[in-house]
């Protein structure tokens, strides 16, 4: 049932706000990509101009080497998950899953034994078997977002789409449903496309991540793909947490204060330049002479299982943050030495 779909030059305008700006993306059948990007990056407008709740202005999108705008709503088979749920409060859980199938025509619809047979299925599929004559008031969050993604399944979808389907639960049980969702996608193998602003749950579920920001995607990739190799500094600066320093780059060095702190890549031209560094990727090391950074620790804070340390470096107008092993405790005041081991280096040009 799985279908690849392929986006072409997709334009959106919205009065004078352009909400896509030539988007193109091809997901391969059984693909489960996120959508990730800032509030306004155009990840939504994308879902919902996949499912045809919205037609482009310029480009195409196409379902197999079907184009989609050829195809009536209920031809798609979208299965549509929102981050509100979207369910009947009037109806029960079986009947909110059963909806789907009952609303088709009745040359299309299923006998009431099949439905029962489907709505049976997808219960012990998301794990709400005994819960079926319950109603969504009845539900926690998490139980009612079962409920939503078992009444997108139940129409057999080719392509599945959820709306930050977690984002209006807490933390815990976020945390929770991502390896469920990633399990279920799994059994099910449907085309899906998920949109979030999470960091950690698209780099968690997706095979691919595709970063957008102002109506364009920045960056196509696996996850190790676009957290390690990033591709541009809005992608860098965006995913996890950077350092960034202005440098100069000069002879296969980059040079900050006019010293020199890291060798930048052979393809960085020389001039002026970004430099990129993540708070696991700097330690600390008795002060320098002549070479490399050198600063005052601010501050010392826990942050999860380690320390981070806040380093002013004359220079610098923010304070320069570096993460270390949870024995590790520099006393405020003291001066520390920096040494940087990885690094991303963009031209400012």
């Amino acid at each position: 049932m799985s279908v690849a779909v392929t986006i072409e030059g997709v334009t959106k305008q919205f009065g004078a706000f352009a909400a896509l700006r030539g988007v193109s993306l091809e997901v391969e059948p059984a693909e489960l990509v996120a959508l990730l990007g800032p509030s306004g990056s155009g990840k939504t407008t994308l879902l919902r101009v996949i499912a045809g709740l919205e037609e482009p202005d310029g480009g195409e999108v196409r379902f197999d080497d079907v184009e989609a705008h050829r195809l009536s709503l209920r031809d798609r088979r979208i299965g549509f998950v929102f981050q509100h749920y979207a369910l009947f409060r009037h109806l029960s859980v079986a009947d909110n899953i059963a909806y789907g199938l009952r609303a088709r025509p009745r040359a299309e619809r299923p006998s009431a034994d099949e439905i029962r047979r489907r709505v049976g299925a997808l219960l012990d599929l998301v794990q709400l078997v005994g819960l079926e004559k319950r109603f969504p008031g009845q539900l926690s969050g998490g139980q009612r977002q079962r409920v939503a993604l078992a009444r997108a399944l139940a129409i057999e979808p080719r392509v599945l789409l959820l709306d930050e389907p977690f984002g209006a639960l807490d933390a815990r049980v976020r945390k929770d449903l991502r390896q469920w969702l990633r399990d279920v996608h799994r059994r099910t193998g449907h085309t899906t496309l998920f949109v979030t602003h999470d960091q950690d749950e698209a780099l968690e579920l997706a095979d691919r991540v595709a970063v957008l920001n102002d109506g364009r995607i920045e960056q196509v990739g696996t996850p190790d793909d676009v957290y390690d190799h990033p591709e541009t500094p809005f992608v860098c600066g965006f995913l996890g947490e950077s350092n960034r320093l202005d440098v100069e780059v000069a002879g296969g060095q980059a040079f900050f204060n006019d010293k020199p702190i890291f060798a930048a890549p052979a393809h960085n031209a020389r001039g002026v330049a970004n430099l990129y560094v993540r708070p696991q990727d700097v330690r600390l090391v008795e002060p320098p002479n002549a070479h490399g950074l050198a600063g005052v620790v601010a501050a010392v804070r826990r942050h999860g299982a380690i320390r981070r340390a806040e380093v002013a470096v004359t220079g610098l107008a923010r304070r320069l943050e570096v993460d270390l092993p949870s024995a590790v405790a520099p006393a405020v005041g003291e001066t520390v030495g920096l040494k940087i081991i990885r690094a991303t280096v963009f031209g400012s040009g």
